[in-house]
């Protein structure tokens, strides 16, 4: 019977392309337009209503968990989708896609790990359309903190953080609907959708009441990379993402640096998700001369180092690095780097804590599986993992800074960078 079951399943989920993710997520997803759907997985030849094997088939019966003994009668999984089928109260809403797709998400959900999700085929297309910065929403990451549906970070000059949304607010609705007991993904459904149509969106901030902001969803198009070359001789980098386009944009800066020769760096990774993994290492390898940028440690205790690429281009420029909350994943690695290696100063506050990688598995059907493979650690053997990465320098940005448009986390960095010239 398994290998039955079995065929089935390999009918419609074949083997995957890696493509390795340092992402929140947290899951870490951008807010723009994502997932439901299906495929209908056939029942094997002798399986169907009315002529089900019953007992245990030799071979199911040693299919299990083998430290308690445990066996799967995979009849079970039938049974279920039967009564589902048949004595469901409104049996027209029973559909055979989102049986089976349901299905596959429990299955990666009972990991028990948020930051791997089964994707159909609609959610895995606009998940690489939002690496790809491209995408319509309200602009903002979410992540699942304690539960309860999080901002991550707002993207910015994006319809979200016009309206007043911050890194940190908790999502407790969506156009009146509850969000508690649903997942980041299910969450992301209800806030996505068409441009120029409005979403309400109920957060607590703190200990304040829930209030409800209602924000008018727009096209995104965002560049991950913004540089500024200031007067004062200071030179800021702004990475909003780990995306397709920032390895590019970021070579365009450091080749900028190189050709006006600033005194100093500003590299601004606030409310920054993370992303690709490598994307990071390439970043830290310009500050970071040689050895590891990153550690991964796989199950079985296997470990796998990231050397830096031995570029080195920025080493000798006085550098400031700026986080806070909502710094996440591939951003702590890029930071967390530059500070064991003591190539930067990190100032403003802790990070998020992502310390898991993640892979993206193409399966059939233009599905996908984003999995956790691997926890990271600094090049120190710091697991940031839910205790996020501490600045060198803590400054706070409250939200009456913000109200007034005060930066005290950027002029700080300015304010380092100047002693460091004099």
């Amino acid at each position: 019977m398994f290998n039955r079951i079995k065929d089935a399943v390999n009918k419609y989920i074949l083997k995957y392309t890696l493509k390795k993710i340092g992402l929140v997520l947290v899951v870490l997803i951008i807010l723009g337009g994502i997932f439901t759907g299906g495929y209908y997985l056939g029942r094997g030849k002798n399986i169907h209503p009315g002529n089900r094997i019953i007992a245990y088939s030799e071979e199911a019966a040693n299919v299990g968990d083998a430290k308690n003994g445990q066996a799967i009668d995979f009849n079970l999984y039938w049974e279920v989708w039967d009564n589902l089928k048949t004595d469901y109260v409104d049996r027209n809403m029973v559909k055979d896609q989102d049986l089976f797709y349901g299905s596959l998400k429990g299955l990666a959900a009972a990991v028990g790990d948020p930051y791997t999700v089964f994707m159909d085929p609609k959610e895995s297309k606009q998940f690489s359309d939002d690496l790809a910065g491209t995408f319509e929403g309200i602009g903002a990451e979410v992540g699942m903190r304690n539960d309860i549906t999080t901002i991550i970070a707002p993207l910015d000059g994006m319809p979200a953080q016009k309206a007043g949304v911050r890194a940190g607010d908790k999502v407790y609705a969506v156009d009146g609907v509850s969000t508690l007991g649903l997942t980041v993904n299910e969450v992301v459904t209800k806030i996505r959708g068409p441009k120029d149509t409005k979403v309400t969106i109920t957060i607590i901030r703190g200990k304040e009441k829930p209030r409800d902001i209602t924000i008018t969803r727009s096209v995104i198009i965002v560049k991950s990379v913004k540089t500024e070359m200031r007067a004062d001789g200071i030179y800021v980098i702004r990475v909003s993402n780990f995306n397709d386009d920032t390895e590019d944009l970021f070579n365009l800066a450091v080749n900028n640096i190189l050709l006006k020769e600033p005194k100093g760096i500003i590299l601004d990774l606030r409310n920054n998700p993370g992303g690709y993994l490598e994307t990071a290492v390439m970043m830290a390898s310009e500050w970071v001369e040689a050895g590891p940028i990153v550690a991964e440690q796989f199950n079985g205790n296997r470990r796998n180092e990231y050397p830096s690429n031995g570029r080195g281009r920025l080493k000798n420029i006085p550098t400031i690095v700026l986080v806070n909350g909502g710094s996440a994943s591939a951003s702590e690695i890029l930071a967390g780097a530059l500070r064991d290696y003591k190539k930067a100063t990190i100032v403003g506050e802790t990070t998020y804590g992502k310390g898991s990688v993640q892979s993206l598995s193409d399966l059939s059907g233009g599905a996908a599986l984003k999995m956790t493979i691997a926890n990271w650690l600094t090049p120190a053997g710091d697991f940031i993992n839910e205790k996020g990465l501490a600045p060198n320098i803590e400054v706070k940005l409250t939200p009456a800074d913000a109200d007034k448009g005060l930066d005290p986390q950027f002029d700080k960095a300015v304010e380092l960078l100047k002693a460091k010239k004099k």
